[in-house]
């Protein structure tokens, strides 16, 4: 606290504050003030009731100071800091969730610039803001600024390992920057990886399945394209278009046998759900 021992009771409100009395009626009580002992008493009491108290926290470590009982006061301070410290994180936290709120308002106005202005201010505050994180990553995304989108979108997997939109978001980024018209980056490999990521937390997830057919069919690696098709159809066994695309990319792969073993599953399939219906009406 950087002060000499003659400052010592400089620090303690209780101990001069009546120096100087306000002037009473000559029948008025006046009230004592409290001892250190009484005030370290009461505030103690006081903590027992609510342990979060950090200001008592800290005006008991200052008691102590002022006894000269430093490991007590620096024990006490130092507790009212971290409390303190813990308030402030969670109002930053949701601090940072207003911003991104307001600017989820102003993008559904319409207001897009407005918009990433607000999700900015909510990530200097907080960072982690997983709303400013993906919006400001997609919309910066749709304006085709890649770079910019890249990093945002990489913290939002960090931040949140298991979502398979976001993993989405950044496997679209990855595929886009490595276009040699738009970088010179070769994010392939990592679009590939975040793409299986998002099948592997939604394997439902035919878009994802889809954009990683087209980017094994593009590296010439129809084996690679077909196992992801083959899980495609066994996830989503009532989707027509997982059919259709596994047919034909096992007939790139000139494997025509399973293209016809394919066709066939799947008038099979589409011949009994129009046979269902039929029998409810006899």
């Amino acid at each position: 606290m950087g002060m000499t021992e003659g400052d010592v009771t400089k620090m303690d409100a209780g101990t001069d504050r009546d120096t100087q009395p306000d002037a009473k009626p000559a029948d008025a009580t006046v009230e004592a003030p409290l001892s250190l002992d009484e005030e370290m008493a009461e505030i103690k009491k006081l903590l027992e009731e609510d342990p979060e108290d950090f200001q008592a926290q800290c005006r008991l470590g200052e008691i102590y100071f002022a006894k000269g009982m430093l490991d007590e006061a620096l024990a006490n301070v130092s507790k009212a800091i971290e409390m303190a410290e813990a308030i402030r994180k969670q109002m930053d936290q949701s601090l940072a969730m207003y911003y991104a709120n307001r600017g989820t308002i102003h993008a559904t106005k319409g207001n897009i610039d407005d918009a990433m202005a607000q999700y900015r201010k909510a990530l200097e505050i907080n960072p982690r803001d997983v709303l400013a994180l993906f919006n400001l990553g997609r919309a910066l995304y749709d304006r085709d600024v890649y770079m910019e989108a890249m990093p945002l979108l990489e913290k939002l997997v960090e931040v949140t390992p298991d979502d398979p939109i976001a993993w989405f978001q950044l496997a679209k980024v990855y595929e886009k920057l490595d276009l040699r018209h738009i970088s010179d980056l070769h994010t392939i490999d990592s679009g590939i990886m975040a793409f299986r990521r998002v099948l592997e937390l939604d394997p439902h997830n035919l878009e994802a399945a889809f954009a990683l057919m087209e980017i094994y069919l593009n590296l010439r690696k129809p084996e690679e394209a077909i196992g992801v098709l083959e899980a495609a159809v066994e996830s989503n066994p009532e989707e027509p278009l997982a059919y259709y695309n596994l047919i034909s990319t096992y007939e790139k792969a000139k494997r025509f046998a399973e293209a016809d073993q394919t066709r066939e599953r799947l008038k099979q399939r589409f011949a009994s759900r129009r046979a269902a219906p039929e029998s409810k009406d006899k």
